[in-house]
């Protein structure tokens, strides 16, 4: 790990700490890169107590659902990510990174419980070409600090076969801050990234996304 830091005015502070959960499903150094380019302090671990006192997490995922679950939970990566978020404690889903935070994904008829911070399915693509491979644009809502300075044309690279077509998480408390999802199409509109609280997701690689990625990286990485 390489300690860096950036500057404000006439002071230095450190950068921001974020750990790479490394449960053996995931894009790891190419994460790694990415965050430091948007200048993290970056480390790959799946050590608890690290894990659990990084300014940010960052879950990757490639894969099957299941698979990823199973290895989340021996990595004991269910119960970080949960004691973190009780904590208000910022984390970051990639791909089936994201997916495994939905409720439930449903791969060849075969249902697998997720981790249920939001509720809903993961489900195959609706569309004549799968897997959904390459560029494509998002339609982030207004107010979105995940895609803050990007242009609406900006562009992320997906490899994906499944996504979440529905959004059933509704806030009814007016003290809340209600969700922001963000939402792109092939075939059928799926979820594209969400804003909840101390919990972010994409469904696309930020890290594989050029410039793009890199901002909205740095724009996760400035909430910390």
């Amino acid at each position: 790990m390489e300690l860096s830091t950036e500057n404000t005015g006439a002071r230095t502070t450190p950068a921001k700490r974020v750990v790479v959960f490394d449960y053996g499903f995931g894009n790891v150094r190419s994460a790694e890169r990415a965050l430091a380019r948007a200048g993290a302090d970056v480390e790959i671990t799946r050590d608890f107590d690290t894990a659990m006192n990084a300014d940010g997490l960052l879950v990757p995922g490639v894969g099957a659902f299941a698979a990823c679950m199973k290895g989340l939970k021996e990595a004991r990566g269910d119960w970080i990510i949960d004691r973190r978020l009780a904590g208000g404690r910022p984390v970051m889903g990639i791909c089936v990174g994201m997916q495994i935070l939905f409720a439930r994904g449903i791969e060849h008829g075969v249902e697998t419980e997720g981790l249920d911070e939001w509720p809903g399915a993961v489900e195959p693509l609706q569309a004549e070409i799968v897997p959904h491979m390459g560029w494509n644009t998002v339609d982030a809502p207004a107010g979105s600090e995940l895609f803050a300075g990007l242009d609406a044309d900006a562009r992320f690279y997906f490899v994906h076969s499944y996504a979440v077509h529905d959004w059933s998480l509704e806030t009814h408390n007016p003290n809340l801050t209600a969700p922001k999802v963000t939402w792109s199409t092939h075939g059928k509109p799926f979820v594209a990234a969400v804003e909840n609280g101390a919990l972010w997701a994409t469904q696309f690689h930020p890290e594989k996304s050029g410039d793009a990625g890199a901002q909205l990286l740095t724009n996760w990485i400035g909430t910390l």
